[in-house]
């Protein structure tokens, strides 16, 4: 058994990452590098108050020199008029969204239009706002306890045909290998050793091996 699982280990992951999307709570990277996104929104802030705190927030301490030298130079670039004013906004725009993103280790691909949250952030915000994570915990806990009592029952079932054939043996392993990583990340996720990003590109990883 710890054989087909060693052997299986990062491979075979259907379904885990459209389940884990839905049931996670993603981070801010899936909506900061939108122009209605939070990090954009506090670059706006900045310029607009003069003050730059709420940017710093969004960057790493090593990365402070490069966003003060682009604030100072936005700053002046948006005396030269309507078009200067726009070029020079967007230039800062991109350069705090690029600094943030390489600080989580994300790559940078420009600037989106504004868009709708994706699922997840909106109830994460929205909890923020409101004071109140017991709807969105409560939403988060019968999702991820529906994947578990769907996977653990199609693999259950697989199990009692698994010697019928070797195909119903592949069926069986395929399942197998699906719930285990399926509870193997969750529980890396609520102890504190997983991140919901990151698991969610491993899965996508091997769903697309798997296919």
């Amino acid at each position: 058994m710890n054989a087909i699982k060693q052997a299986l280990r990062g491979l075979l992951l259907a379904g885990l990452a459209v389940t884990l999307y839905a049931a996670l709570p993603q981070p801010a990277e899936a909506h900061c590098d939108t122009m209605n996104g939070p990090v954009v929104g506090a670059a706006r802030t900045a310029l607009n108050t003069g003050s730059l705190l709420p940017v710093l927030q969004w960057v790493r301490k090593e990365d402070e020199d490069e966003i003060e030298d682009a604030f100072r130079l936005v700053l002046k670039a948006r005396e030269g008029g309507p078009e200067a004013k726009d070029v020079a906004e967007r230039f800062f725009f991109e350069t705090v969204v690029r600094v943030h993103r390489a600080g989580e280790g994300v790559a940078y691909t420009g600037l989106k239009p504004a868009a709708p949250p994706e699922p997840g952030v909106a109830e994460a915000d929205a909890s923020l706002e409101e004071g109140d994570i017991e709807p969105l915990a409560g939403a988060i806990a019968g999702a991820v306890a529906n994947g578990l009592r769907a996977r653990h029952a199609h693999t259950l079932a697989l199990q009692a045909k698994r010697e019928r054939s070797v195909e119903s043996g592949r069926a069986y392993v395929a399942a197998y290998a699906d719930f285990v990583h399926y509870v193997e990340t969750l529980h890396g996720i609520a102890s504190g050793h997983g991140h919901a990003h990151e698991a969610v590109a491993q899965a996508e990883t091997a769903h697309a091996h798997v296919h």
